[in-house]
């Protein structure tokens, strides 16, 4: 067992399940043809170990220095490729500058925040494998029409191709969390672009979901809503019941009319 002790600030959860962590490695595919592959919060490299086995070169970012340190002293095939830092606050496009994929045992206190900056970086991320909460999970693979269905499940399925492949149960831990886990993976689609004003898109996706409970009508209330726009049908639907091509319809149609 390593002397690397898990720190709550840091949502740290370390596997302990070899099998697990090769299946995650594993979920791997190169869709989109990169040649490097970036783990998020490595801690002990439990995972780092199966990807290394991988073709792609592995590099790994690090907020805790004890794991930085553990993971110099056992890795050393890692050398030069130890990122000490937060990956929220790095300038990936410069350290990266060409594709990559990720993966990792994200820390379930920030995982969104992940995902919204993976979105940030979706021309150069072409595949994420990552182990999550497993109500996050549920929520961003969700359908037009489920409850679990949310801003991120949007913001996300435009762009990605979202797959479940397991739950992880929380004993395989340390320490075990309250909750149990998931693995998923997304795979780019073949979309550029959004075909409408995506600033726009995203303040229409957000304002919609911040009161989902309300109509469109009424959710849209504080971007100001053009006028002619009272009579469509659209508006009497909840943010939930529309899918990622009715929002960019729904945008177009608020954008024509603010011209």
């Amino acid at each position: 067992m390593s002397s690397v002790r898990p720190k709550k600030h840091l949502g740290q959860h370390f596997l302990k399940d070899l099998n697990i962590a090769k299946s995650i490695a594993d979920g791997l595919t190169g869709h989109g043809g990169y040649d490097k592959v970036v783990e998020i919060g490595p801690g002990t490299g439990v995972l780092t170990q199966f990807l290394l086995q991988n073709k792609q070169e592995t590099s790994v970012i690090e907020i805790d220095r004890e794991s930085v340190a553990y993971l110099k002293q056992h890795y050393p095939q890692l050398d030069g490729r130890i990122i000490e830092g937060d990956f929220l606050r790095l300038n990936m496009e410069e350290r990266f500058p060409g594709k990559f994929g990720v993966v990792g045992n994200f820390p379930y206190n920030i995982s969104s925040q992940i995902f919204f900056k993976i979105l940030d970086l979706k021309q150069q991320v072409p595949e994420v494998v990552c182990m999550i909460q497993k109500e996050v999970a549920d929520r961003l693979i969700s359908a037009p029409g489920n409850k679990a269905y949310g801003i991120l499940s949007v913001f996300l399925q435009a762009y990605y191709e979202l797959e479940y492949l397991f739950t992880v149960p929380p004993n395989v831990f340390n320490p075990p969390p309250k909750v149990n886990s998931a693995v998923i993976r997304l795979k780019r689609n073949e979309r550029e672009a959004l075909n409408c004003d995506e600033v726009l898109f995203r303040r229409v996706v957000k304002a919609g979901f911040q009161m989902r409970r309300k109509t469109l009508r009424n959710a849209l209330k504080p971007i100001n809503l053009p006028e002619e726009l009272s009579g469509e049908k659209v508006l009497d639907q909840r943010a939930e019941t529309l899918s990622v091509d009715q929002y960019v319809e729904l945008t177009n149609l608020i954008s024509s009319c603010q011209k």
